[in-house]
């Protein structure tokens, strides 16, 4: 799963100064929650089956604290902390199920059929993440919620023509199917890194459609006051810039992966402090 990934998550504010030092213990209990369960899902060598159970063990543990239960020993590190913040933010326990549906579809799944198909993938497996912190951080209007998802959206397609290396050799393409076909391009040859100008045509176009939708929600900063808003900022910012480094390589994704690093802090500061006010209305679903 590659939702707001660090390896898997790298966007999560778990350990940023910007973090609100009240919420980060609530931040980091939910982090530990979907690591443990991205692990489950992708890491090892365990069969698919093997790792369906686990999931299913698992969300049986969140079920069991949902309904003031007490969760199984296996994973007590992560569903004690969690059953605690639960208890003290009244979070929506329905957002961590999706998160856990999105890691279940991962095991399983490997292609996607065309951009509505993919997207509901991100409405569980990334857009749930953003909406548990804006409600620790007391957001939870429709705009704001909307907004939210179209940059963890965005965030995760970002992520997926990032990694597209990666992907790929593990059988993995998020590409969809009729942006393939529309491109003359197989999966096949996506799948074998076949770099040529058809490929790097069709991630062009992926590539674009992420950065619309992350400038749809990126208005979002504006909404999320102090600290956290900075945070906000700072991962808006964090993913256009990897889209700058897709477009500057010329969109050859197949066999490189652009990362962030540090000497990108000053433009990125730069950039999140210039990040102004505007009132575009966003109506309709994203796409």
């Amino acid at each position: 799963m590659r939702c707001v990934s660090v390896d898997h998550y790298e966007n999560f504010p778990v350990a940023s100064w910007l973090c609100p030092k009240e919420l980060r213990p609530c931040v980091v209990a939910i982090y530990n929650f979907a690591r443990t369960a991205d692990d489950l899902a992708d890491e090892g060598d365990a069969a698919p089956a093997q790792r369906l159970a686990d999931l299913s063990a698992f969300r049986a543990d969140l079920t069991a604290i949902e309904n003031h239960a007490s969760a199984s020993s296996r994973w007590q590190a992560v569903f004690e902390p969690l059953s605690a913040v639960i208890a003290q933010w009244q979070l929506p326990v329905s957002l961590l199920h999706d998160l856990l549906s999105a890691f279940e579809q991962d095991v399983v799944k490997t292609r996607y059929h065309d951009r509505a198909e993919l997207l509901d993938y991100c409405s569980r497996s990334a857009n749930p993440v953003g909406r548990l912190l804006l409600h620790l951080y007391g957001v939870r209007d429709s705009a704001s919620l909307r907004q939210s998802d179209a940059i963890c959206s965005a965030l995760q397609l970002i992520n997926f023509w990032q990694d597209l290396s990666i992907d790929t050799s593990r059988e993995r393409l998020y590409v969809p199917q009729l942006d393939i076909e529309a491109h003359g391009a197989s999966p096949q040859e996506l799948l074998d890194r076949q770099d040529s100008p058809v490929a790097r045509a069709l991630i062009a176009d992926v590539t674009a459609w992420a950065r619309t939708l992350m400038l749809q929600g990126s208005p979002l900063v504006h909404r999320v006051a102090g600290r956290a808003g900075w945070e906000l900022r700072l991962v808006v910012q964090g993913g256009l810039r990897i889209v700058d480094k897709i477009e500057r390589m010329n969109h050859a994704t197949l066999n490189v992966r652009p990362h962030i690093g540090t000497l990108d802090a000053p433009l990125l500061l730069w950039r999140a402090a210039g990040m102004r006010r505007t009132r575009p209305p966003l109506t309709g679903k994203i796409a």
